[in-house]
């Protein structure tokens, strides 16, 4: 074997000419031990296609030999055709030595593919030829969880911790709090969760659990985690909006609207943060700063709806009418596609008396909001103020079938039949 430490050597030291040199000379005239081993070694380096050749040519010899036809799977996945290391796979034989671990690699291969049933049945198989092998345990967790089916997948990672508490890398207890997560069981997620940074303080998990404390209505908790993962890992960006999250939750505006501002230190090109920061801005009353932040999210993302109908609301709290128009006029949202601009610009107009355009508005929102009372309401009153009594009155009438006890429609009602 000197000849192939010697190419590991050369390929380690980035001699890849002279490595290369030596491999035509293994390829021609070395022991079929030898090719196995540089095969295996030249996969690894990712020289796929000498490997390939060496693993073919043992091929030619010995044409039924799993270990031989799992290593060219492996080689082929590598190279990105997984179809024809499909076809490799599935010729190996039950009674071949390599048969279960040919059943694991092409449990992955239909994975991928979408083609759970299939997958499901390889890995079946290999558990009733090696039942006790945890990693089919963890591709059975791994398969199920995809497929969101909870209680099967935490049955195989429980078989899993019966052996080891990580696997493949994976923290099992991660994973099933993960699971438990994003299924909705929160309580019984924060379990796992801690169980998991017993074993291993690792950021991922604590944004989890701080995430999952969170939705469970653990604010107080969430704060403390967030926190702790933010003095850790100041650059992870998630953090900071579930963090003012969590502090408006319990009413610390200030709190929450200074994490905001230490998220946009990390992270400018978050519309969410800006967004969320204008709203918090809105309820402590800082009116220039939520403007700043509402225009900021909408500078990037012009189409953000969320964000424009927010602005507007401030600027209608501000009578600032004609910024609500030229708004409405630069933003890339179509109105018939987002109603309540419609709406927006039918009481702008009204308010800046271009009442003209205030009626067109309201004509073309009607379509949309013809069950809303609010929008009726503003519609009907808008009416009257312009005289048009009859179509006035045909709005109010709809609102009181709405609301027969309604006093105030039947007085309308009245005046506009008198009218």
């Amino acid at each position: 074997m000197d000849r192939i430490n010697k190419i590991i050597q050369m390929l380690e030291n980035g001699q890849h000419n002279e490595a290369l040199n030596e491999y035509n000379d293994v390829l021609k005239s070395g022991g079929h031990e030898e090719k196995f081993v540089l095969a295996e070694e030249l996969f690894q380096f990712g020289f796929l296609d000498e490997a390939k050749e060496l693993i073919e040519s043992l091929l030619d010899i010995y044409p039924e030999e799993g270990e031989l036809l799992v290593l060219l799977g492996e080689i082929l996945v590598e190279a990105g055709d997984e179809e024809q290391a499909i076809l490799v796979l599935e010729n190996i034989s039950e009674l071949d030595a390599n048969y279960a671990r040919s059943l694991l690699l092409l449990a992955d291969l239909y994975q991928i593919q979408g083609l759970f049933e299939v997958c499901e049945t390889k890995l079946l198989k290999a558990k009733e030829i090696l039942p006790t092998e945890k990693i089919i345990d963890f591709a059975l967790g791994e398969l199920y969880s995809e497929q969101g089916e909870v209680k099967k997948a935490m049955t195989a990672y429980e078989l899993v911790l019966e052996e080891t508490n990580e696997i493949a890398g994976v923290n099992i207890y991660q994973r099933m709090a993960d699971l438990l997560s994003a299924s909705g069981a929160f309580e019984e997620a924060l379990i796992y969760y801690d169980k998991a940074l017993e074993e291993k303080l690792e950021i991922n998990t604590l944004f989890g659990y701080a995430f999952t404390a969170l939705q469970a209505g653990y604010n107080r908790t969430a704060i403390e985690k967030f926190n702790e993962l933010k003095s850790l890992d100041p650059e992870y960006h998630s953090l900071y909006l579930y963090l003012a999250r969590a502090y408006e939750q319990e009413e610390e505006l200030e709190e929450s609207f200074r994490a905001i501002q230490d998220g946009i230190k990390q992270d400018d090109f978050n519309k969410e943060l800006f967004f969320f920061g204008g709203k918090i801005a809105i309820k402590l009353g800082k009116e220039e700063e939520a403007e700043k932040y509402l225009r900021e999210s909408l500078v990037l993302d012009p189409g953000f709806t969320e964000a424009a109908l927010t602005l507007n609301k401030l600027f209608f709290q501000l009578d600032r009418f004609d910024d609500v128009l030229d708004l409405i006029s630069w933003l890339d949202i179509v109105e018939d596609e987002e109603p309540q601009l419609l709406w927006d610009s039918a009481l702008a107009y009204q308010r800046i008396e271009d009442y003209s355009k205030a009626l067109d508005k309201y004509e073309t929102a009607y379509n949309f909001f013809k069950n809303n009372q609010d929008f009726l309401q503003d519609y009907g009153y808008f009416l009257m103020e312009e005289g048009k009594s009859s179509r006035a009155a045909e709005i109010f009438k709809q609102l009181l079938e709405e609301d027969p006890s309604n006093t105030e429609y039947m007085d309308l009602l009245e005046r506009l039949s008198d009218a």
